[in-house]
Protein backbone atom coordinates (compact mmCIF):
# COMPACT_ATOMS: atom_id res chain seq x y z
CA UNK A 1 0.00 0.00 0.00
CA UNK A 2 1.75 3.26 -0.56
CA UNK A 3 2.62 5.29 2.20
CA UNK A 4 0.63 9.24 2.46
CA UNK A 5 3.93 10.61 1.14
CA UNK A 6 4.38 8.37 -2.20
CA UNK A 7 0.27 9.66 -2.46
CA UNK A 8 1.23 13.53 -1.82
CA UNK A 9 4.04 13.38 -4.52
CA UNK A 10 1.44 11.25 -7.22
CA UNK A 11 -1.07 14.01 -6.45
CA UNK A 12 0.89 16.91 -7.25
CA UNK A 13 2.40 14.94 -10.83
CA UNK A 14 -0.79 14.62 -11.80
CA UNK A 15 -1.80 18.09 -11.15
CA UNK A 16 1.04 19.15 -13.47
CA UNK A 17 0.16 16.83 -15.80
CA UNK A 18 -3.15 18.11 -16.16
CA UNK A 19 -2.48 21.66 -16.66
CA UNK A 20 -0.54 21.35 -19.79
CA UNK A 21 0.04 24.79 -21.58
CA UNK A 22 -0.03 23.92 -25.35
CA UNK A 23 -3.79 21.95 -24.60
CA UNK A 24 -5.07 24.49 -22.44
CA UNK A 25 -4.58 27.44 -25.17
CA UNK A 26 -6.32 24.71 -28.21
CA UNK A 27 -9.40 24.30 -25.44
CA UNK A 28 -9.30 28.18 -24.52
CA UNK A 29 -8.50 30.32 -27.83
CA UNK A 30 -10.63 30.35 -30.60
CA UNK A 31 -9.51 30.84 -34.37
CA UNK A 32 -11.89 31.13 -36.95
CA UNK A 33 -10.51 31.66 -40.47
CA UNK A 34 -7.88 34.40 -39.52
CA UNK A 35 -9.72 35.47 -36.91
CA UNK A 36 -8.52 35.53 -32.77
CA UNK A 37 -11.33 35.61 -31.02
CA UNK A 38 -11.09 37.05 -27.45
CA UNK A 39 -13.90 37.46 -24.77
CA UNK A 40 -14.17 41.14 -25.45
CA UNK A 41 -12.96 40.97 -28.99
CA UNK A 42 -12.00 39.80 -32.60
CA UNK A 43 -9.06 40.50 -33.85
CA UNK A 44 -8.66 39.50 -37.96
CA UNK A 45 -4.76 38.79 -38.04
CA UNK A 46 -4.92 38.97 -41.85
CA UNK A 47 -6.05 42.80 -41.73
CA UNK A 48 -2.79 43.25 -39.77
CA UNK A 49 0.76 44.64 -41.07
CA UNK A 50 2.93 43.00 -37.97
CA UNK A 51 1.96 39.81 -35.60
CA UNK A 52 4.38 40.05 -33.13
CA UNK A 53 4.47 38.27 -30.27
CA UNK A 54 6.51 38.90 -26.80
CA UNK A 55 6.67 35.73 -24.49
CA UNK A 56 8.12 36.65 -20.82
CA UNK A 57 8.41 33.56 -18.17
CA UNK A 58 9.02 30.64 -16.85
CA UNK A 59 6.18 29.15 -19.09
CA UNK A 60 7.24 31.14 -22.07
CA UNK A 61 7.95 28.07 -24.46
CA UNK A 62 5.02 26.42 -23.68
CA UNK A 63 3.18 29.74 -24.30
CA UNK A 64 4.82 30.32 -27.59
CA UNK A 65 4.14 26.32 -29.05
CA UNK A 66 0.81 26.61 -27.91
CA UNK A 67 0.23 29.63 -29.38
CA UNK A 68 2.22 28.48 -32.14
CA UNK A 69 -0.02 25.86 -32.89
CA UNK A 70 -3.85 28.07 -33.18
CA UNK A 71 -2.57 30.28 -35.91
CA UNK A 72 -4.68 30.22 -38.52
CA UNK A 73 -2.58 28.30 -41.43
CA UNK A 74 0.30 30.81 -43.14
CA UNK A 75 0.51 33.34 -40.32
CA UNK A 76 3.71 34.59 -39.61
CA UNK A 77 4.80 36.12 -36.78
CA UNK A 78 8.21 37.44 -35.00
CA UNK A 79 8.82 38.39 -31.54
CA UNK A 80 10.85 37.81 -28.59
CA UNK A 81 10.86 34.80 -26.17
CA UNK A 82 12.48 35.33 -22.80
CA UNK A 83 12.40 32.33 -20.48
CA UNK A 84 14.79 31.17 -17.36
CA UNK A 85 15.87 27.96 -19.48
CA UNK A 86 16.79 27.51 -23.41
CA UNK A 87 14.22 25.86 -25.07
CA UNK A 88 14.07 22.49 -26.68
CA UNK A 89 12.87 23.62 -29.53
CA UNK A 90 12.86 27.31 -31.50
CA UNK A 91 9.75 28.76 -33.37
CA UNK A 92 10.88 30.36 -36.26
CA UNK A 93 10.87 33.64 -36.29
CA UNK A 94 11.46 34.51 -32.64
CA UNK A 95 15.03 35.48 -31.04
CA UNK A 96 15.63 34.19 -27.38
CA UNK A 97 17.08 35.30 -24.21
CA UNK A 98 17.75 33.10 -21.11
CA UNK A 99 16.85 35.61 -18.49
CA UNK A 100 17.76 35.56 -14.92
CA UNK A 101 15.93 34.43 -11.82
CA UNK A 102 15.23 35.63 -9.21
CA UNK A 103 17.93 37.81 -9.93
CA UNK A 104 18.02 39.33 -13.32
CA UNK A 105 21.15 38.44 -15.38
CA UNK A 106 22.65 40.81 -18.33
CA UNK A 107 20.22 38.42 -20.52
CA UNK A 108 17.28 40.20 -18.60
CA UNK A 109 18.80 43.98 -19.35
CA UNK A 110 19.25 42.59 -23.07
CA UNK A 111 16.14 41.25 -23.49
CA UNK A 112 14.26 44.36 -22.21
CA UNK A 113 16.48 46.84 -24.85
CA UNK A 114 15.73 44.01 -27.76
CA UNK A 115 11.85 44.46 -26.44
CA UNK A 116 11.48 48.14 -26.59
CA UNK A 117 13.39 48.56 -29.77
CA UNK A 118 10.80 45.98 -31.17
CA UNK A 119 7.78 47.98 -29.64
CA UNK A 120 8.88 50.86 -30.71
CA UNK A 121 8.52 49.80 -34.34
CA UNK A 122 4.99 49.22 -33.97
CA UNK A 123 1.94 51.66 -35.70
CA UNK A 124 -1.85 51.34 -35.56
CA UNK A 125 -1.35 48.46 -38.55
CA UNK A 126 0.77 46.09 -35.84
CA UNK A 127 -0.74 43.26 -33.44
CA UNK A 128 1.08 42.44 -30.31
CA UNK A 129 0.72 39.27 -28.67
CA UNK A 130 1.94 39.38 -24.80
CA UNK A 131 2.22 35.87 -23.44
CA UNK A 132 3.17 36.56 -19.88
CA UNK A 133 3.21 33.68 -16.83
CA UNK A 134 4.95 34.39 -13.68
CA UNK A 135 8.91 35.03 -12.97
CA UNK A 136 8.98 37.46 -15.53
CA UNK A 137 9.42 40.31 -13.11
CA UNK A 138 12.77 39.20 -12.89
CA UNK A 139 13.53 37.77 -16.11
CA UNK A 140 13.09 41.09 -18.26
CA UNK A 141 14.53 44.25 -16.39
CA UNK A 142 15.79 47.65 -17.29
CA UNK A 143 16.17 50.23 -15.05
CA UNK A 144 13.90 53.80 -14.85
CA UNK A 145 17.25 55.52 -13.67
CA UNK A 146 19.92 55.32 -16.33
CA UNK A 147 22.92 56.10 -13.94
CA UNK A 148 21.88 52.13 -11.98
CA UNK A 149 24.25 49.50 -13.66
CA UNK A 150 23.34 45.50 -13.74
CA UNK A 151 24.30 45.22 -9.87
CA UNK A 152 22.45 47.52 -8.62
CA UNK A 153 19.34 46.06 -10.35
CA UNK A 154 20.56 42.60 -9.48
CA UNK A 155 20.98 43.84 -5.44
CA UNK A 156 17.44 45.40 -5.50
CA UNK A 157 16.38 41.94 -7.03
CA UNK A 158 18.16 40.31 -3.87
CA UNK A 159 16.81 43.05 -1.22
CA UNK A 160 13.14 42.37 -2.27
CA UNK A 161 13.02 38.83 -2.47
CA UNK A 162 15.09 38.38 1.35
CA UNK A 163 12.97 40.65 2.64
CA UNK A 164 10.14 39.05 4.14
CA UNK A 165 7.33 40.93 1.79
CA UNK A 166 4.77 39.64 0.21
CA UNK A 167 4.78 39.62 -3.63
CA UNK A 168 2.18 41.90 -4.15
CA UNK A 169 4.53 44.61 -2.20
CA UNK A 170 7.61 43.37 -4.37
CA UNK A 171 6.50 44.10 -7.34
CA UNK A 172 4.91 47.58 -6.21
CA UNK A 173 8.74 48.39 -6.02
CA UNK A 174 9.60 46.47 -9.09
CA UNK A 175 6.93 48.34 -11.58
CA UNK A 176 8.10 51.89 -9.87
CA UNK A 177 11.77 51.53 -10.78
CA UNK A 178 11.35 49.47 -14.43
CA UNK A 179 11.16 50.98 -18.23
CA UNK A 180 9.55 47.70 -18.80
CA UNK A 181 6.69 47.04 -15.61
CA UNK A 182 3.73 48.53 -14.57
CA UNK A 183 1.83 48.90 -17.53
CA UNK A 184 4.95 51.02 -19.58
CA UNK A 185 5.52 47.96 -22.29
CA UNK A 186 1.74 48.37 -23.54
CA UNK A 187 2.36 52.23 -23.35
CA UNK A 188 5.82 51.56 -25.11
CA UNK A 189 3.83 49.88 -28.40
CA UNK A 190 1.88 53.01 -28.64
CA UNK A 191 -1.14 52.49 -30.70
CA UNK A 192 -0.56 49.16 -31.68
CA UNK A 193 -3.43 46.30 -30.93
CA UNK A 194 -2.41 44.71 -27.56
CA UNK A 195 -3.29 41.19 -26.48
CA UNK A 196 -1.98 39.91 -23.25
CA UNK A 197 -2.65 35.87 -22.33
CA UNK A 198 -1.89 35.15 -19.36
CA UNK A 199 -0.55 32.02 -16.68
CA UNK A 200 -1.25 33.81 -13.29
CA UNK A 201 0.93 32.83 -10.06
CA UNK A 202 -0.80 35.73 -8.55
CA UNK A 203 -3.98 36.06 -6.64
CA UNK A 204 -7.35 36.39 -8.24
CA UNK A 205 -7.90 39.74 -9.05
CA UNK A 206 -4.31 40.89 -8.73
CA UNK A 207 -3.43 40.28 -12.03
CA UNK A 208 -1.26 43.50 -12.48
CA UNK A 209 0.94 41.81 -9.94
CA UNK A 210 1.28 39.09 -12.88
CA UNK A 211 5.28 39.86 -14.31
CA UNK A 212 4.79 42.59 -12.42
CA UNK A 213 2.41 43.59 -15.13
CA UNK A 214 3.94 44.96 -17.86
CA UNK A 215 0.57 45.51 -20.00
CA UNK A 216 -1.98 46.10 -17.42
CA UNK A 217 -3.01 49.56 -15.53
CA UNK A 218 -0.99 49.79 -12.22
CA UNK A 219 -2.77 50.27 -9.64
CA UNK A 220 -0.13 50.69 -7.07
CA UNK A 221 1.29 54.96 -6.11
CA UNK A 222 4.91 56.21 -5.41
CA UNK A 223 3.16 56.47 -1.77
CA UNK A 224 2.97 53.08 -1.73
CA UNK A 225 6.91 52.34 -2.74
CA UNK A 226 7.56 54.98 -0.04
CA UNK A 227 5.60 53.08 2.69
CA UNK A 228 7.04 49.13 1.62
CA UNK A 229 10.71 50.86 1.58
CA UNK A 230 10.19 52.09 5.31
CA UNK A 231 8.43 49.00 6.37
CA UNK A 232 10.79 46.51 5.39
CA UNK A 233 13.79 48.41 6.07
CA UNK A 234 14.92 48.79 2.58
CA UNK A 235 16.79 51.96 1.86
CA UNK A 236 19.81 50.26 3.63
CA UNK A 237 20.08 47.36 1.37
CA UNK A 238 19.39 49.72 -1.94
CA UNK A 239 22.34 50.74 -3.80
CA UNK A 240 23.33 54.37 -2.28
CA UNK A 241 22.55 55.77 -6.08
CA UNK A 242 19.06 54.09 -6.09
CA UNK A 243 18.61 55.93 -2.74
CA UNK A 244 19.87 59.36 -3.62
CA UNK A 245 17.21 58.96 -6.88
CA UNK A 246 14.60 58.34 -4.75
CA UNK A 247 15.00 60.84 -2.18
CA UNK A 248 15.00 63.65 -4.66
CA UNK A 249 11.84 62.81 -5.62
CA UNK A 250 12.48 62.16 -9.32
CA UNK A 251 10.84 58.69 -9.50
CA UNK A 252 7.67 58.64 -12.35
CA UNK A 253 4.28 57.38 -11.49
CA UNK A 254 3.26 54.29 -13.61
CA UNK A 255 0.33 54.43 -16.42
CA UNK A 256 -3.13 54.14 -14.65
CA UNK A 257 -6.32 52.90 -16.01
CA UNK A 258 -8.05 55.58 -18.51
CA UNK A 259 -4.12 56.42 -19.84
CA UNK A 260 -4.43 56.07 -23.68
CA UNK A 261 -1.50 53.29 -23.40
CA UNK A 262 -4.46 50.37 -22.76
CA UNK A 263 -7.09 52.38 -24.85
CA UNK A 264 -6.27 49.21 -27.82
CA UNK A 265 -5.33 46.78 -25.14
CA UNK A 266 -6.79 43.59 -24.20
CA UNK A 267 -6.00 41.16 -21.36
CA UNK A 268 -7.57 37.30 -21.18
CA UNK A 269 -6.50 34.68 -18.24
CA UNK A 270 -5.48 31.63 -19.44
CA UNK A 271 -5.20 29.37 -16.25
CA UNK A 272 -5.00 30.45 -12.85
CA UNK A 273 -6.19 29.38 -9.41
CA UNK A 274 -9.48 27.88 -10.53
CA UNK A 275 -7.62 25.85 -12.81
CA UNK A 276 -4.57 24.27 -9.94
CA UNK A 277 -7.48 24.00 -7.66
CA UNK A 278 -9.85 21.60 -10.07
CA UNK A 279 -6.91 19.53 -11.32
CA UNK A 280 -5.39 19.09 -7.90
CA UNK A 281 -8.66 18.60 -6.06
CA UNK A 282 -9.40 15.89 -8.84
CA UNK A 283 -6.29 14.14 -8.83
CA UNK A 284 -7.07 14.03 -4.65
CA UNK A 285 -10.21 12.42 -4.77
CA UNK A 286 -8.97 9.94 -7.15
CA UNK A 287 -6.82 8.73 -4.77
CA UNK A 288 -9.70 8.44 -2.09
CA UNK A 289 -9.79 11.61 -0.45
CA UNK A 290 -12.31 13.59 0.87
CA UNK A 291 -10.97 16.96 -0.54
CA UNK A 292 -11.90 20.67 0.15
CA UNK A 293 -9.74 23.90 -1.42
CA UNK A 294 -8.57 27.05 0.20
CA UNK A 295 -6.68 30.10 -0.24
CA UNK A 296 -7.43 32.31 2.50
CA UNK A 297 -3.28 31.44 3.71
CA UNK A 298 -2.28 33.53 0.81
CA UNK A 299 0.73 35.88 1.65
CA UNK A 300 1.07 34.61 5.27
CA UNK A 301 4.21 34.08 7.18
CA UNK A 302 4.75 30.21 6.86
CA UNK A 303 4.36 29.25 11.08
CA UNK A 304 0.90 31.25 9.97
CA UNK A 305 -0.20 29.41 7.32
CA UNK A 306 0.69 26.08 8.88
CA UNK A 307 -1.15 26.46 12.13
CA UNK A 308 -4.28 27.74 9.91
CA UNK A 309 -3.74 24.98 7.29
CA UNK A 310 -3.13 22.23 10.21
CA UNK A 311 -6.43 23.72 12.45
CA UNK A 312 -8.36 22.93 8.85
CA UNK A 313 -7.73 19.61 8.25
CA UNK A 314 -8.16 18.65 11.95
CA UNK A 315 -11.96 20.46 11.28
CA UNK A 316 -11.88 18.62 7.97
CA UNK A 317 -11.78 15.24 10.06
CA UNK A 318 -14.46 15.48 12.32
CA UNK A 319 -16.83 16.82 9.64
CA UNK A 320 -15.76 13.40 7.55
CA UNK A 321 -15.12 11.28 10.60
CA UNK A 322 -14.13 7.69 9.48
CA UNK A 323 -13.01 9.12 6.12
CA UNK A 324 -8.99 10.19 4.77
CA UNK A 325 -9.27 14.01 3.86
CA UNK A 326 -7.26 16.37 2.09
CA UNK A 327 -6.78 19.99 2.22
CA UNK A 328 -5.77 21.50 -0.91
CA UNK A 329 -4.14 24.77 -0.79
CA UNK A 330 -2.10 27.78 -2.86
CA UNK A 331 -0.62 31.16 -2.97
CA UNK A 332 2.53 32.32 -2.00
CA UNK A 333 3.59 32.39 1.47
CA UNK A 334 6.18 34.67 3.10
CA UNK A 335 9.57 33.40 4.49
CA UNK A 336 11.94 35.87 5.57
CA UNK A 337 15.65 34.39 4.62
CA UNK A 338 17.75 34.50 8.07
CA UNK A 339 20.37 32.42 6.75
CA UNK A 340 22.71 31.54 4.37
CA UNK A 341 21.65 28.25 3.61
CA UNK A 342 19.42 26.30 0.52
CA UNK A 343 16.02 26.68 0.69
CA UNK A 344 12.69 28.18 -0.59
CA UNK A 345 9.37 29.08 0.84
CA UNK A 346 7.61 26.07 0.44
CA UNK A 347 10.52 23.80 2.16
CA UNK A 348 10.33 26.40 4.73
CA UNK A 349 6.54 25.72 5.24
CA UNK A 350 6.72 21.59 5.37
CA UNK A 351 10.28 22.42 8.11
CA UNK A 352 7.69 24.26 10.34
CA UNK A 353 5.36 21.69 10.13
CA UNK A 354 7.28 18.73 10.76
CA UNK A 355 7.27 18.88 14.63
CA UNK A 356 3.93 20.02 14.10
CA UNK A 357 2.51 16.60 12.92
CA UNK A 358 5.01 14.41 14.74
CA UNK A 359 3.68 11.27 15.35
CA UNK A 360 0.29 11.79 13.54
CA UNK A 361 -0.99 10.25 10.51
CA UNK A 362 -0.59 13.58 8.72
CA UNK A 363 1.30 13.79 5.45
CA UNK A 364 2.25 17.38 3.81
CA UNK A 365 3.47 18.33 0.89
CA UNK A 366 4.14 22.31 -0.21
CA UNK A 367 6.00 22.35 -3.96
CA UNK A 368 6.03 24.62 -6.79
CA UNK A 369 4.42 24.35 -10.05
CA UNK A 370 7.48 26.18 -11.92
CA UNK A 371 9.39 23.00 -9.88
CA UNK A 372 11.95 25.84 -8.16
CA UNK A 373 11.84 26.65 -4.63
CA UNK A 374 13.94 29.64 -3.76
CA UNK A 375 17.75 29.01 -4.39
CA UNK A 376 17.76 25.12 -4.17
CA UNK A 377 17.44 22.60 -7.10
CA UNK A 378 14.20 21.12 -5.86
CA UNK A 379 10.45 22.08 -6.29
CA UNK A 380 9.55 22.09 -2.61
CA UNK A 381 9.45 19.21 0.19
CA UNK A 382 7.15 16.48 1.86
CA UNK A 383 6.99 15.17 5.28
CA UNK A 384 5.25 13.12 7.69
CA UNK A 385 4.28 12.01 11.11
CA UNK A 386 7.82 10.48 11.00
CA UNK A 387 10.07 13.09 9.36
CA UNK A 388 10.91 14.14 13.00
CA UNK A 389 11.93 11.19 14.70
CA UNK A 390 14.16 10.31 11.09
CA UNK A 391 16.11 13.10 11.10
CA UNK A 392 16.86 13.09 15.05
CA UNK A 393 18.59 9.97 13.99
CA UNK A 394 20.11 11.00 10.98
CA UNK A 395 21.81 13.89 12.89
CA UNK A 396 19.56 16.42 11.97
CA UNK A 397 17.62 19.30 13.46
CA UNK A 398 14.77 21.04 12.09
CA UNK A 399 14.69 23.95 14.50
CA UNK A 400 18.26 24.67 13.46
CA UNK A 401 17.72 24.14 9.60
CA UNK A 402 14.69 26.41 9.54
CA UNK A 403 16.68 28.94 11.31
CA UNK A 404 19.68 29.04 8.76
CA UNK A 405 17.17 28.65 5.86
CA UNK A 406 18.64 25.52 5.02
CA UNK A 407 15.40 23.76 5.00
CA UNK A 408 16.31 22.29 1.26
CA UNK A 409 19.43 20.65 2.90
CA UNK A 410 17.06 19.23 5.82
CA UNK A 411 14.59 17.21 3.12
CA UNK A 412 17.30 16.47 0.69
CA UNK A 413 19.37 14.02 3.03
CA UNK A 414 15.90 12.17 4.42
CA UNK A 415 15.15 11.73 0.40
CA UNK A 416 12.04 14.01 0.79
CA UNK A 417 12.59 16.93 -1.32
CA UNK A 418 10.36 17.43 -4.46
CA UNK A 419 12.67 17.48 -7.38
CA UNK A 420 11.12 18.06 -10.63
CA UNK A 421 13.48 19.95 -12.46
CA UNK A 422 11.85 23.40 -14.23
CA UNK A 423 7.98 22.46 -15.52
CA UNK A 424 7.60 25.04 -17.86
CA UNK A 425 4.77 26.11 -16.49
CA UNK A 426 4.10 28.88 -13.44
CA UNK A 427 0.38 28.88 -11.26
CA UNK A 428 0.65 28.85 -8.04
CA UNK A 429 2.37 27.01 -4.94
CA UNK A 430 0.94 24.45 -4.00
CA UNK A 431 -0.15 22.98 -0.55
CA UNK A 432 -1.35 19.35 -0.41
CA UNK A 433 -2.56 18.12 3.36
CA UNK A 434 -3.40 14.36 3.60
CA UNK A 435 -4.63 13.12 7.11
CA UNK A 436 -5.65 9.32 7.58
CA UNK A 437 -8.35 7.07 9.44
Amino acid sequence: MATGKEIARRIFRQTLASIDIPGVMERKLLCEGSRLILPDAAIDLSQTAKVHVVAIGKAAHAMVTGFEGILPAGTRVSGIVVAPVAPERRVPGMEYFVGGHPVPNAESWKSAEAILRLLESCDERSVVIFLLSGGGSALVELPLYGEMQLEDVQAVHRALVTCGAPIEAMNTVRKHLSAVKGGRLAAAAGRAKKITLAVTDVPAGKESALASGPTLPDPSTIADVVRIVAQYDLRRRFPERLVRWLDAGKMPETPKAGDPAFANAHFQLLLGMDDLFHAAHHAAEACGYTTRCDNSTDDWPVAKAADALLAQLEEWQRINAGKRVAIIADGELSSPVTGNGVGGRNSAFVLDVTAKIAGRRITVLSAGTDGIDGNSPAAGAVADGETVQRARAAGLDPAVAFRESDAYTFFAKLDDAIVTGPTGNNLRDLRILLAEV
